[in-house]
């Protein structure tokens, strides 16, 4: 077979053009094509007047060979590669089964991968089964109320099961991992069309009953999890030339597990667990992550913005936008996690705080788009000297914002227009704020760092010269915004292990090593096959 890519048509092409410029960029005759099957469409809308659809297409034609001579210097006809998953090993027999701790996208496929190849793994985590977990998170939208042990954060499927669902990532792998990850996603029940779409998504709904999907096969495969079961110790032995290892875990309710390989999915917001590694000495670091709020604007906006006439084009969906600006104080903002059609979302996993997040489902027909809207944090700069430091940085800011939305997990809010006049908001106007369980007009530069109040203002109105009405005086901020990553990096070596922990694999984005639902399960695969590797003779 025969990938062809960069095969460009237009907009509203009909279905018989993509095989007859198949032909016609091969220069072969409609005969000779056998089959074609679509690969990967994107869309190119740099020119909204004329929108064109950007095909990677594989091909069976009847002399492959030929053809393909007359395109060897051509990088956009080659064979086709192979993206099938190739397992590494098969367990061996008399080990310990390795634990892994946290279900979120890291964790599930560092399970997922070990139970495949027959290790059949413990996996851990501090809060619920997604269902019960979604009945406690939509508690704190609803009604206000906070369950620090199961909400956005904490619970299988971890946060992003409460996200727009996005599966692309920038990670190039010679390996196709990613293509992996999403083929495991359509056989738990995610739609087939992730697997050519340029950016797929899922959204939340969704992705409540792919991860059920994915339980079951791992415990079909001899899995075992354990919920309610939060890691708060580890067990370390050092021996006579000061090496370091893991040999079991403690939890919170009295238990211990005995194991020589533990893996680190924790997510982003374990911000005791990062505490409780940190005194026990594995090795972390400090790690940039940014600060902001969430900006909304009615979806019809950025589609036409985007769009023009084709706005609403049900091939295009509801547009994106990726933008950032660096500003004249050295910082730079940008736009992080858009959602388009989404709502924002009480992010939260401790009392007395306020953090926002976006989600959106599949359809992603609600009314409002939103985005992070972020300036970037440089720990050295910001807070030296500390690895822990980023920590107490969020949590300055986020109870800052739980008292200036009214100490009752409504959030701060503020239209354009007033922040960009330096006056509270005293109202809200024509763009209705989508956050629950609700919002409190305020200033928002009472619970954000001067230096990102400064370049905030500043990036305002260049977006509005890239997006139409990004900068209009009603469109609406949320604050704040502080989980855009982990604010540490579990550091390991080049066999995925902690440099100073011998067994202590650190893995995904709370490990400061992945960023998104796709990336971290990519990585989650890298980890499983190095606990393989590790245990095999």
């Amino acid at each position: 077979m025969l990938r062809l890519t960069e095969l460009t048509l237009s907009l509203h092409h009909a279905d018989e053009e993509l095989p007859a410029a198949i032909c016609k960029r091969l220069r072969i005759s409609p005969r000779e094509l056998i089959r074609h099957v679509v690969a990967r469409r994107a869309h190119d809308a740099r020119d909204k007047s004329n929108i064109k659809l950007i095909y990677s297409v594989d091909v069976n034609v009847k002399d492959e060979g030929t053809v393909l001579a007359r395109f060897r210097k051509d990088r956009n006809v080659q064979p086709t590669p192979n993206t099938a998953y190739k397992f590494i090993t098969q367990a061996p027999t008399g080990i310990k089964r390795p634990v892994v701790v946290g279900a979120g996208p890291c964790g599930l496929f560092v399970g997922l991968i070990l139970a495949q190849m027959g290790f059949r793994p413990i996996i851990l985590d501090r809060g619920k089964v997604v269902r019960e977990r979604t009945k406690d998170t939509w508690d704190l939208w609803r009604r206000g109320v906070l369950h620090p042990e199961s909400n956005v954060q904490f619970g299988e499927g971890g946060a992003g099961t409460f996200s727009d669902g996005k599966l692309y990532s920038r990670i190039k792998d010679p390996r196709h991992l990613d293509r992996k990850v999403l083929t495991e996603f359509v056989k738990a029940g995610a739609p087939p069309e992730i697997l050519t779409e340029a950016h797929p998504h899922i959204g939340t709904f969704r992705l409540v009953t792919m991860v059920e999907s994915l339980r079951a096969t791992i415990e079909g495969l001899g899995g075992e999890y354990r919920w309610q079961h939060k890691v708060d110790g580890l067990d370390i032995s050092v021996d006579g030339a000061g090496e370091r290892r893991v040999q079991g875990v403690h939890l919170a309710n009295g238990e211990y597990i005995e194991a020589d390989r533990v893996v680190l999915a924790v997510g982003h917001s374990a911000r005791d667990t990062f505490a409780m590694l940190h005194a026990a000495g594995v090795h972390v670091e400090a790690k940039p992550f940014s600060i902001g709020v969430r900006i909304e604007h009615p979806q019809s906006w950025i589609d036409t913005s985007r769009f023009g006439a084709n706005a609403g084009n049900p091939i295009l969906g509801a547009a994106e936008y990726h933008i950032s600006h660096h500003c004249k104080n050295g910082r730079t903002v940008y736009s992080f996690c858009m959602c388009p059609g989404g709502t924002v979302v009480a992010a939260t996993s401790e009392e007395g705080r306020v953090a926002t997040n976006g989600m959106s489902q599949y359809s992603r027909n609600e009314r409002n788009a939103n985005s992070g809207f972020v300036v970037a944090i440089d720990p050295e700069r910001d807070y030296p000297g500390d690895p822990l430091a980023g920590l107490a940085f969020q949590r300055h800011w986020e109870s800052l914002a739980f008292v200036a939305g009214g100490s009752n997990y409504k959030a701060p809010a503020q239209r354009v227009g007033d922040f960009l006049a330096g006056r509270p908001s005293t109202a809200l106007g024509s763009v209705v704020p989508s956050y629950r369980p609700g919002v409190t007009p305020t200033d928002l530069a009472a619970c954000l760092p001067d230096f990102a109040v400064e370049a905030m203002r500043e990036a305002i109105p260049v977006f509005g010269r890239q997006i139409a009405g990004y900068d209009h005086p009603d469109v609406v901020m949320t604050g704040v915004e502080t989980r855009t990553s982990s604010p540490v990096r579990f550091t390991r070596g080049d066999d995925f292990q902690s440099l100073n922990t011998a067994g202590l694999f650190p893995a995904g984005e709370g490990a400061g090593y992945a960023g998104g639902i796709l990336s971290a399960a990519v990585d989650g695969i890298k980890v499983a096959e190095a606990v393989a590797r590790s245990l095999m003779p």
